[in-house]
């Protein structure tokens, strides 16, 4: 593999491994009865619609900061995640170890909530459109006056549900009824301190974290994080130094590719267009930017281009 040839997959077996699931951007592996391997792939989607075209190198960056905010949350919330050592998983080829070198998560096996959990810091994308309707997003009322990616005056927490095609907003009523009151107190909890951890870390480094997305899985009926945690593909980063209200922000995430998006006659819908050249390395450069920032390395370092 090299930076410049994406990995899309998914790989019907690895070794011994049976593919046991594929999302979006994921492919999932039976290990044991109790640990799964998840695959990041370079594959991308926009409006919940996957690209033709992958992003080079993303599910190396992905995995490395996913790996990251894992280890600088476990205080607030203990996860999933056991290794990212493609070496732990036994039975694999030489070739099958490098093609997945940098983008595995070896995990512990969760029941996943049926909710998504997005925590919304500023207003923005969906968020925005619905306040210009109804001064609400998911149903919570909120100030008149506010503006196009303006501050709001306290994170929310605007859930959705967990789709294979499209998610759906929920109020936070709507969630509490569909998981139980015990574990929706506990997700919201960790959902919002999450959330100001990575508003903390990120601030530090010149960042606004605008929203983001958390998913949670119960191991034992302990209530865990899961899948990804404040990565480009489950958040909005905005560049501080160049933040300014009323318009549409400078992005360190896949923004650039919604943006790109929303100027063509789509209707977002699949099958989604072709993606030009310059916008995947315009995406690619801005993944492994913010990569680096946050963890303090480049991903793709020691990748040798085509």
């Amino acid at each position: 593999m090299t930076a410049t040839t994406p990995y899309l997959g998914p790989m019907q077996k690895l070794g011994p491994l049976a593919l046991y699931n594929s999302g979006k951007v994921r492919d999932i592996y039976e290990v044991d009865d109790e640990h799964l391997l998840f695959v990041t792939s370079d594959r991308v989607s926009a409006f919940d619609v996957l690209m033709p075209q992958g992003i080079p190198g993303k599910g190396r960056v992905l995995t490395a900061v996913a790996a990251h905010w894992f280890a600088r949350t476990e205080d607030i919330l203990a996860n999933h995640l056991v290794s990212t050592d493609e070496g732990a998983v036994e039975g694999l080829s030489e070739g099958e170890r490098e093609l997945l070198r940098g983008r595995v998560m070896l995990v512990r096996r969760a029941e996943p909530t049926t909710v998504e959990w997005v925590v919304r810091g500023y207003l923005a994308g969906s968020g925005w459109k619905e306040y210009q309707r109804s001064q609400t997003v998911c149903g919570i009322p909120l100030p008149a006056g506010l503006e196009f990616c303006g501050r709001l005056p306290e994170p929310i927490l605007t859930p959705t549900t967990k789709d294979d095609v499209h998610d759906e907003p929920l109020t936070p009523e709507q969630a509490r009824d569909r998981v139980g009151a015990e574990i929706f107190d506990k997700a919201r909890a960790a959902s919002m301190a999450l959330f100001q951890r990575g508003s903390d870390e990120l601030a530090r480094i010149g960042i606004l974290l605008a929203d983001t997305k958390f998913e949670f899985g119960l191991i034992r009926g302990e209530l865990v994080l899961i899948d990804e945690a404040l990565t480009q593909d489950s958040s909005r980063f905005w560049p501080r130094d160049d933040y300014a209200t009323g318009r549409n922000q400078q992005s360190f995430d896949k923004q650039v590719l919604r943006d790109y998006l929303e100027t063509l006659d789509w209707n977002k819908e699949a099958p989604a267009p072709d993606l030009p050249a310059e916008i995947v390395a315009r995406v690619a450069e801005r993944y492994c930017e913010v990569a680096e920032a946050i963890t303090g390395s480049n991903p793709l370092a020691n990748e040798v281009n085509a």
